[in-house]
């Protein structure tokens, strides 16, 4: 291979590294301690059966979060500012409500399960580290600026290689996980209901998106539409990826034995396959470095939300003295879900229960997201093609669909 070759060939590397970004933390975001306990708890009860609904998510994820990078880039504003100057302070209300409740509750059930994780490392009870937990992610946000922030995600999204890994070290039968994964099949009772409304719940959730929206606003146009549709697609096949893994070591280690997920320690053993003994401290590892990815952008999505509902100066780009009012409002966010992490739920029926809450709460500001995209005054020449917001509708109905499915099956 000639010298000019090569260096061709690591230029385009670079190029391809330098776009990718916003779409990769905001797909890492989503796979934050809900999404770990979630696709546990639907792979212990049932095993691969619904491997085929987490493949089919990555094409639904792909498909908002692509139409989410349209929009963040092409206006240089979030969803909550644009959705307040094109339909109004009450319309822009009902986003935030619908977002925003969703997200706290989430905020608190990723902030028990980060604590529970370092329990398991540490060998301490949880409650006496959410706490220290919470302020310390809250000192970050503080006196951090975006460009770390968002550095310091990335690297911590590394930690997810190690569900990749216990997939493969868990040695399951792989002939019944590729026929559960593309071969549909339907049962219609509660594990089945619940299940696939809360992998969707938990991937195609609001929050995410939204992000998708802020991130892209606070680049000021560093990343062409293109480059931001790659990245944002890039970062959806990223998410469904890691926990389609999940799924499978979780099937292949509980699941087959009829050992449903009831604690975190139950879904260490998921693990036990790869690190023996040291199972409990893998997956303690892992869903700490979820939470510490998670907790972050669950804050500044309700704060940026909040701040531009109010029209306040927000942003992570602004220290606490400039934007009092915004880091106000993630502190109240995070005091609130401190508070639900001291309800004494356990960590993961208080994470499932965030995923299902998140299904039924996402297609109200999906809608919203749908509308903005087509709007010819807000998005000028980079309108959503009409293909693309089609896919972007049927999300939406499938969406609904499983949240009103699980509202009658109990």
């Amino acid at each position: 291979m000639s010298l000019a070759l090569r260096r061709r060939r690591k230029a385009r590397l670079g190029h391809v590294l330098r776009v990718l970004g916003p779409g990769l933390v905001s797909g890492a975001s989503d796979n934050d301690p809900t999404t770990v306990a979630t696709v546990a708890v639907v792979g212990s009860t049932t095993v691969y059966a619904l491997g085929w609904v987490a493949l089919l998510i990555f094409p639904m994820l792909a498909v908002v979060q692509i139409i989410a990078a349209r929009v963040g880039r092409a206006t240089g504003r979030h969803l909550g500012e644009l959705v307040l100057t094109r339909y109004g302070s009450r319309a822009c209300t009902v986003l935030v409500v619908s977002v925003v409740a969703v997200t706290v509750i989430t905020l608190g059930a990723d902030l028990e399960a980060g604590a529970a994780a370092l329990g398991l490392l540490l060998g301490v009870d949880l409650r006496l580290l959410v706490l220290p937990l919470a302020t310390v992610i809250l000192a970050m946000l503080a006196f951090g600026s975006y460009e770390r922030i968002s550095r310091l995600l990335e690297i911590i999204a590394l930690a997810f290689l190690a569900y990749v890994i216990s997939a493969f070290a868990a040695h399951p039968h792989w002939g019944a996980v590729l026929h559960g994964s593309f071969v549909p099949s339907w049962r219609w009772n509660s594990n089945y209901t619940s299940g696939a409304l809360a992998l969707l719940g938990t991937t195609l959730t609001s929050y995410v998106y939204v992000w998708e929206t802020i991130e892209l606003s606070e680049e000021e146009g560093r990343r062409t539409v293109p480059e931001a549709q790659l990245d944002a697609g890039v970062g959806a096949f990223v998410v469904v990826a890691v926990f389609w893994f999940i799924l499978v070591a979780t099937g292949a280690t509980l699941g087959v034995h009829h050992h449903q997920v009831q604690t975190a320690q139950d879904a260490a053993r998921a693990l036990r396959p790869i690190a023996g003994p040291a199972a409990t401290a893998i997956f303690g590892i892992g869903l700490l470095g979820s939470a510490l990815l998670a907790i972050p952008v669950l804050m500044a999505t309700t704060g940026y939300l909040v701040g531009g509902r109010r029209r306040w100066p927000s942003g992570l780009s602004h220290p606490p003295r400039q934007a009092g009012a915004f880091y106000a409002t993630m502190t109240l966010a995070l005091a609130i879900a401190v508070g639900i992490s001291y309800l004494g739920v356990s960590p993961i029926h208080l994470l499932f229960a965030a995923s299902i809450a998140g299904g039924i709460g996402t297609p109200v500001s999906l809608v919203f997201l749908l509308r903005i995209s087509r709007d010819r005054a807000t998005m000028g020449r980079w309108r959503t093609p009409q293909a693309l917001s089609a896919a972007g509708w049927v999300v939406a109905v499938v969406v609904t669909a499983f949240g009103l499915a699980a509202l009658f099956v109990g």
